[in-house]
């Protein structure tokens, strides 16, 4: 199947002017100035952009695929993620994670629900382990994991700095890091680990000793929840003047940010605004996650789930809000995760890599057309293709 998109501004994330995007079957074939279709050419679908932004798809690289929660008994776990939650936020590929629960919730459930989700239409990628130390997998170690399971990347999220981590020693820590960065190496892959960072008075003090005290590149691990506070994210800024990557949460209540809560789009801001580079920073959801409600008085009123389409509200909002310009705003959900996460085919509009493509409302920045791998998912704001069991 061929598919041409024609009239775009497109964004690679890099603005590269008006453009028509040749596609063929799930690749971008090429990107030119101008295409001119043969009426003797056989059967292609045209997408008129009509002057609207084009953009690569959205990458989600925290995700609660099969739930998350239940720090509140059983009945607070929260459910298993559906497809049209995913693509109608313009995310075209996500990293599946565990987090408190690696008891009920497994890494063969997370394995399992990550193939569906592929099968479904869009690509996804997973994490072995969870909060605790030793950490939950399924081969036996982490790097074996990492080495000979195609969908994991990494290791996470393991969690510091919180009550309801396993309290890991450093020693422990660094081992398992030791073990990321291995299996990344010798399966050509990130092998990174991606770390939950709670409200605790360390914050990330092991990243700092790693990075110091061993080998491991600061890029290896990504500390994430760094808009917790302003003294976390004053740690994330020093993290990254050694060379490490941040990630920046964007499920949370933009009307009731917790005391201290950085809002996302608010912390790039002040990133570029200290001319720090903002390829060292992510954007996550932490989708399916559980969040707390709270009222105008800010009075606790009950558990909510962490949004997926929280990712695309904060990119909104930087350009919106924040008044940073699309390109930089873009790369923080696309090409910065993209190549920190080492996947090649993902986070850019360019040619041999996977059509994964979202098309915004020049004027509001809605989301109009999501291409994942070539299918049209979304067509003029509507979903055009739903889960196996979503009705």
């Amino acid at each position: 199947m061929i598919t041409i998109i024609k009239n775009g501004y497109v964004y690679s994330p890099k603005f590269l002017g008006k453009k028509d995007i040749l596609i063929a079957s799930s690749n971008i074939e090429g990107v030119y100035d101008s295409l001119d279709i043969p009426k003797e050419f056989g059967e292609i679908k045209v997408i008129d952009a009509k002057e609207n932004i084009v953009t690569p798809g959205f990458i989600d690289s925290h995700v609660h695929l099969i739930g998350g929660g239940g720090e509140g008994g059983f009945s607070t776990t929260t459910p298993e993620i559906q497809l049209s939650h995913i693509i109608s936020s313009g995310i075209t590929t996500v990293v599946g994670c565990l987090g408190t629960d690696g008891i009920c919730r497994s890494m063969e459930a997370l394995l399992a629900k990550a193939k569906g989700l592929e099968e479904d239409g869009i690509t996804t990628y997973i994490y072995t382990g969870s909060y605790s130390i030793p950490v939950n997998n399924i081969t036996g170690c982490s790097k074996s994991d990492i080495m000979l399971i195609d969908k994991v990347i990494g290791v996470g999220e393991i969690a510091l700095s919180d009550h309801r981590s396993s309290q890991p020693s450093y020693e422990d820590f660094v081992k398992i890091c030791a073990e990321g960065r291995v299996g990344g190496l010798l399966a050509n892959k990130a092998g990174v680990i991606h770390v939950h960072i709670g409200s605790g008075k360390k914050g990330i003090d092991y990243l700092f000793k790693v990075i110091k005290d061993t080998e491991i590149p600061a890029s290896q691990i990504i500390p994430t929840h760094m808009g917790r506070s302003e003294d976390l994210f004053n740690q994330g800024i020093q993290y990254m003047k050694k060379g490490g990557v941040i990630d920046l949460t964007t499920s949370s209540d933009p009307d009731f940010l917790e005391e201290g809560e950085i809002k996302a789009s608010s912390g790039l801001k002040r990133i570029l605004d200290s001319g720090l580079d903002i390829e060292r920073v992510h954007f996550s959801s932490d989708g399916q996650g559980s969040l707390p409600r709270f009222n105008e008085k800010r009075e606790y009123v009950g558990l909510g789930i962490g949004s997926v389409h929280s990712l695309y509200r904060e990119f909104k909002d930087c350009v919106v809000k924040e008044k940073i310009k699309i390109e930089d705003a873009l790369k923080v959900v696309t090409s910065n995760v993209a190549d920190y996460l080492m996947l090649n085919n993902k986070g850019h509009i360019e040619k041999e890599k996977d059509a994964d493509i979202v098309i915004l409302d020049k004027e509001n920045l809605e989301i109009l057309h999501v291409i994942c791998k070539g299918k049209h998912l979304v067509e003029d704001g509507k979903v055009l293709k739903k889960g196996t069991f979503e009705g």
